[in-house]
């Protein structure tokens, strides 16, 4: 496989404000039923440097896609989070929060894609690369792609979907044992765990002065908003990329254990402190603020991580 292909989380230059504005909200607003104001957000994102037009198209981009609706309030327009913006960003902090917690139980199984398609289905051949790199699939040959697990159902619809329509294609979805699953032939080596490995210790080196400071208590509210930002946006990269193959199939030293250490440090000290940040900015256009504005953190019951603060706190989360 080309290292190029290889989905590995890098140092980011900067996100966008609708990716921004996604992350916030996902991060410290979880109910449907708080009315928020344009110029709260606008406030919001001015604190990572995000201008009023940037924010105002940032909102508009996000009611477009769903996940944000407006309704009126006092004649004035007003945003809330959907149910389903809701639900989705409930699944995604859990799974950022107890990604790399402990192995997954591993059975040796291994779902195979196989597909073979003409020439001229090349827009629908890349398509499909792109669709089972998106589901976790790497390519162990030129047109066999795997990953972990016995979940076959995604693959499926994929290829499905992508190639029904196109001439003289073919495919197949199997489970897979593999007789030599260690060494330089096994499923191993389609991964470039190397990379990963140094992104995962770039990380580390990244936040360890952070990390020190919040241990310390040296970090203020308005850092601990964009700094806690800024460590969720790089780990939840490595929650999406990293196949999170069992230890037998990883180099020694694997440093994700301390990675996630760092993340989970950085995420619950700078938690409350980043909470009354947004209340601070948010309050002088949004009155409710303090009684809607919360914070995830990660529960000692690792399956459900829950927000917590705000009179509207929910406790755990449901299962």
């Amino acid at each position: 496989m080309n290292a190029d292909d290889v989905r590995v989380p890098r140092a980011q230059a900067g996100s966008s404000p609708q990716h921004l504005l996604t992350t916030v909200l996902g991060e410290y607003l979880d109910s449907s039923d708080a009315d928020l104001a344009s110029m709260a957000v606008i406030a919001i994102l001015r604190e990572f440097g995000v201008s009023e037009s940037s924010a105002r198209a940032a909102l508009s981009r996000l009611v477009k896609r769903g996940l944000i609706a407006m309704r009126r309030k006092d004649r004035s327009p007003v945003y809330h989070l959907t149910p389903q913006a809701i639900a989705k960003h409930r699944s995604r902090m859990r799974h950022f929060l107890n990604f790399g917690s402990h192995p997954a139980p591993w059975t040796g199984e291994w779902v195979l894609a196989s597909f073979s398609v003409p020439n001229a289905g090349q827009a629908s051949r890349h398509a499909l690369r792109r669709s089972l790199s998106a589901l976790g699939f790497v390519g162990l040959y030129d047109s066999v792609w795997i990953r972990p697990g016995s979940d076959a159902a995604p693959a499926q619809e994929a290829l499905r979907e992508l190639l029904h329509h196109v001439e003289g294609a073919r495919w197949s979805v199997l489970h897979a044992r593999f007789d030599e699953e260690t060494g330089p032939h096994g499923p191993a080596s389609a991964y470039d765990l190397t990379r990963l490995a140094s992104a995962y210790s770039s990380f580390i080196e990244q936040y360890a002065e952070l990390r020190a400071a919040a241990r310390n208590g040296e970090v203020d509210a308005a850092r601990a908003l964009v700094a806690r930002t800024s460590a969720m946006d790089s780990w939840r990269r490595f929650a999406d990329v990293d196949p999170d193959l069992p230890p037998h199939l990883l180099p020694e030293p694997w440093p994700r254990q301390e990675a996630r250490e760092t993340f989970l440090d950085i995420h619950t000290m700078l938690g409350s402190l980043a909470q009354a940040r947004l209340v601070e900015v948010a309050t002088p256009h949004w009155p409710d603020a303090a009684s809607w504005i919360t914070h995830f953190q990660a529960s000692t019951d690792p399956s459900r991580p829950e927000p917590t603060g705000g009179r509207h706190d929910s406790g755990p989360l449901a299962g």
